[in-house]
């Protein structure tokens, strides 16, 4: 299952972070972020509701998208969210407790580091991935720098990343990318302009594929 799981987010190439979306909309910015291309979607657990929104997004998108939970700061809400159907666990910082419970339950999880030490740490304890975050404070450069010692690593950065940049991620060793605010336009969301997101998520999509390619 975990290895299922991680070969479809490089398959996916982006982890879009939805933050602060109400439950009266997650499913159609869902939608929208999926028709972009972009099949992993992770709902931050500080998001009001957010168990019920992951329940619901399950069920719906059904095996059309992944579903994770993100900004998960300690081992009850890692659980809640799997019992939720999360099937992938992405934290802001490195918590070992976190950590044992998602191995415990065979779901993917990817500590927030920033440090080679931090990162080889997280791996040791369990980490499946570790998310290089914030990923702006040092750029590409910090990510291949981290990767180049450590090529077992699997590192999805996250923080400042764009359709800009989201290439030289993926060159510097990037397995994925994680992209919120470049993504979730909270402004087309209360216009109900759901195509933009659609817009947003296809030029990261186009992004991290033509890196690849």
């Amino acid at each position: 299952m975990v290895a299922d799981t991680l070969q479809r987010i490089e398959e996916a190439g982006v982890v879009a972070v939805l933050r602060g979306v109400e439950p009266e909309t997650v499913e159609d910015v869902a939608d929208a972020v999926v028709a972009g291309g972009v099949t992993a979607l992770e709902v931050t657990a500080d998001s009001g509701d957010a168990m019920d929104m992951i329940e619901t997004l399950t069920e719906t998108l059904g095996d059309e998208a992944l579903v994770g939970v993100g900004t998960v700061l300690d081992s009850e809400t890692a659980k809640a969210a799997i019992d939720a159907g999360a099937t992938f666990v992405v934290c802001p910082t490195f918590d070992r407790g976190v950590i044992e419970t998602c191995n415990r339950y065979g779901v993917p999880v990817a500590p927030g580091v920033f440090t080679p030490t931090e990162a080889q740490q997280a791996y040791e304890a369990g980490a499946d991935v570790v998310k290089i975050f914030p990923a702006k404070t040092g750029g590409p450069a910090h990510v291949s720098a981290v990767k180049g010692p450590l090529g077992h690593l699997n590192i999805i950065p996250t923080g400042g990343v764009g359709p800009d940049n989201a290439g030289e991620y993926i060159e510097a060793g990037a397995m994925a990318v994680g992209a919120g605010g470049s993504v979730l336009d909270h402004d087309a969301v209360e216009a109900g302009e759901y195509e933009q997101i659609t817009e947003n998520a296809e030029a990261l999509v186009e992004a991290v594929e033509d890196a690849r390619n």
